[in-house]
């Protein structure tokens, strides 16, 4: 035996036993393009049955929660279709804790979320931080559009302080032409009418302000929505990534004082752009009912994919 032949047998060898030792860390981290892909791949769309498809982007398992969960929870209600799409596993998004065990437990988390939110989610096998605006990356996104026959795609703006999320929107913005294209990915069959693409509201304001073309009242759903939210304990009530020893208490008292917190600046979140978009929600419920509303989530049309006109964005938010 060579000792070329030798070495190559020792990491097969190896291989095998770390595969058998490390499966679930390895699943998260020995990642690619094609394991993107194959995970896109994984789930049916939903039935025809004459009821919207939403789906949801955001950077890590957390964001399109954040980003959806009151309007995602009303269409639910209503027996629409919403998938909530992380680009990346979260595998360093805490201070504490990383890699495939992190991965796994924020999985874990947003599978729940879904679960009492009424919809369905999916995370992408990309190492969190490292998420890239590749032709890969946009065949994926692209599959996943096509695949839920999405009527309305919702990401964050472009315009963000996370690499991840900035990446995560402009690979969204990528495919807004892209799933209409035959031979763009032609293993997925392309979709004939295109989708409204929507941003979520943000505070960034360079090179411009977040506009809020739609605002919508989840008072309704506000507290089964926050109930939802909370389960990500890693994130909110540990602090993710900028958390520190102590932040979430050992003591049950303490740990009751910390989730209190949380849910009443999560609600502030909430309540904040109602205020913030008051306007739009007089525009939408009438100035009455809009001035009423204490909880809202906005949106902003963007200028790629097909532009909704009033009577669309009707049939889109039909609350």
């Amino acid at each position: 035996m060579t000792s070329r032949f030798r070495f190559s047998a020792v990491l097969l060898l190896a291989g095998f036993g770390l595969g058998a030792a490390f499966g679930p860390w390895l699943h998260f981290n020995l990642h690619s393009p094609q394991v993107a892909l194959a995970k896109a791949a994984a789930q049916a769309p939903p039935p025809e049955d004459g009821k919207l498809r939403i789906i949801i982007f955001g950077a890590h398992p957390d964001d399109p929660e954040y980003r959806g969960a009151g309007v995602a929870m009303k269409w639910a209600k209503q027996g629409h279709h919403v998938k909530l799409v992380s680009a990346t596993n979260g595998d360093i998004g805490h201070w504490q804790s990383a890699g495939g065990p992190l991965a796994a437990r924020r999985l874990k988390e947003v599978q729940e979320v879904a679960r009492k939110l009424g919809v369905t989610n999916e995370v992408l096998d990309i190492h969190d931080g490292e998420i890239m605006p590749t032709l890969e990356n946009r065949r994926t996104f692209t599959k996943l559009i096509r695949q839920w026959n999405a009527d309305l795609v919702i990401a964050n703006r472009p315009n963000d302080y996370h690499p991840d999320h900035r990446y995560t929107s402009i690979l969204v913005q990528d495919s807004a032409y892209m799933v209409t294209v035959p031979f763009f990915g032609p293993d997925v069959p392309f979709l004939k009418k295109n989708p409204v693409f929507m941003y979520a509201s943000d505070r960034f304001q360079r090179p411009n302000p977040f506009r809020a073309d739609i605002a919508i009242d989840i008072d309704d759903v506000m507290e089964p929505t926050l109930d939802a939210l909370l389960v990500m304990e890693s994130q909110i009530h540990e602090g993710g990534a900028n958390g520190y020893t102590g932040i979430f208490p050992d003591d049950p008292a303490g740990k009751q004082k910390r989730r209190d917190q949380v849910r009443k600046d999560l609600q502030g979140r909430y309540a904040g752009a109602a205020n913030n978009y008051r306007a739009a929600l007089a525009k939408q419920y009438g100035p009455e009912h809009g001035a009423k509303v204490r909880h809202a989530q906005a949106f902003e049309i963007c200028e790629y994919g097909y532009q909704p006109k009033a009577a669309d964005l009707k049939k889109l938010f039909p609350f």
